[in-house]
């Protein structure tokens, strides 16, 4: 309710919607601010905003929940637009006493979350009716997503870090288990919510038909055999059958304007490793 209000106080405020040099925080802002062909305002970018590949041009501000008011105002923005969740809570509240107009657009992983998001962004840049369009092309996209999933559903476990055979991974009330379910699937982890470390016996007990992760590299990530040849892994179902499913975490977890390329992907994999 805050969020809402903060927004709608913002975009209130005279000049805001005409603002020119706008930096977009968060992957799925940044995807949209594209996706309603207002890139040519955009004078940065976060870390996480990597999609479409030209964002990538843009000046990196640093990660969304490790901002810097210095990082911030070196692109000189008259406009941040931010997915939920920016922080520190201290960076961001001395931006918004330099006076900096800095919306939050609404979180959610359902179809009408997204659009919500896509209309706060929208209308933060002062195009509402591009919103509305593209809200609708989502809605539309995602519908026939859903439609043409089929199959029985698969457990899956979707691991977030597994560095050092140490597993993190997604219980209820997560983007993961939100896009899970959008693509026909079950998450096999329900006993708890968030994303938390789980032990080898958890994993076992939860019996697993696919394992989901993104596709990473670096410390977060695990090979195939390192991972199921593992204590936590190796009587599972997905390790008998050897069912691991990695994707771009920006499309699985983004709930942007893809949400619906995302399903489709998904219910694809998901339905490829049925035996």
């Amino acid at each position: 309710m805050m969020r809402a209000l903060l927004l709608s106080t913002l975009i209130s405020v005279p000049g805001l919607a005409l603002a020119d040099r706008v930096l977009a925080i968060g992957g799925s802002v940044t995807e949209i601010v594209y996706e309603l062909g207002e890139a040519d305002r955009l004078v940065g970018r976060d870390s996480t905003s990597s999609y479409p590949p030209e964002a990538l041009a843009l000046p990196d501000v640093g990660y969304i929940r490790a901002l810097s008011p210095e990082g911030v105002l070196s692109v000189n923005p008259d406009l941040v637009v931010s997915e939920a969740g920016a922080g520190p809570v201290e960076a961001v509240d001395l931006l918004r006493a330099a006076h900096v107009p800095f919306v939050e657009v609404p979180e959610g992983f359902t179809e009408a979350a997204v659009r919500a998001k896509i209309m706060g962004v929208a209308e933060a840049l002062g195009v509402p009716d591009k919103g509305a369009v593209l809200a609708d092309e989502v809605s539309a996209d995602l519908a026939d997503a859903r439609d043409a999933v089929t199959g029985e559903p698969k457990r899956v476990l979707f691991l977030l870090t597994a560095a050092g055979g140490r597993f993190t991974a997604a219980g209820t009330g997560t983007s993961a288990e939100a896009i899970i379910e959008l693509a026909g699937g079950v998450n096999a982890l329900d006993s708890f919510e968030g994303y938390k470390e789980v032990s080898d016996e958890a994993i076992a007990e939860a019996m697993p038909d696919v394992v989901l992760m993104m596709d990473r590299a670096g410390d977060h990530a695990i090979s195939d055999e390192d991972l199921f040849s593992h204590a936590a892994f190796v009587t599972t179902p997905a390790a008998k059958t050897g069912r691991v499913v990695r994707m771009d975490g920006s499309l699985l977890l983004g709930f942007g304007p893809r949400v619906g390329e995302a399903v489709r992907e998904l219910a694809d994999h998901l339905s490829e490793t049925a035996s």
